[in-house]
């Protein structure tokens, strides 16, 4: 099963908008989401490792 990285950024983004307090605990929870918006969007845009080939030395030696 994989995740669903846009739909957890999306909830996320609700989530701090429906935080809109003044008070302690909303500013808080809006800097905590701020961390989990952060991972979700790098995990979300995470290239996997590339494959590397290298070349024979006869043709860098040129």
């Amino acid at each position: 099963m994989t995740s669903d990285f846009a739909a957890a950024h999306l909830h996320l983004e609700r989530a701090c908008h429906y935080l809109r307090g003044d008070d302690e605990t909303s500013r808080t929870a809006r800097a905590a989401l701020d961390i989990l918006i952060d991972a979700i969007t790098a995990a979300q845009y995470k290239r996997p490792p590339a494959d590397v080939v290298e070349f024979p030395r006869a043709a860098t030696q040129r």
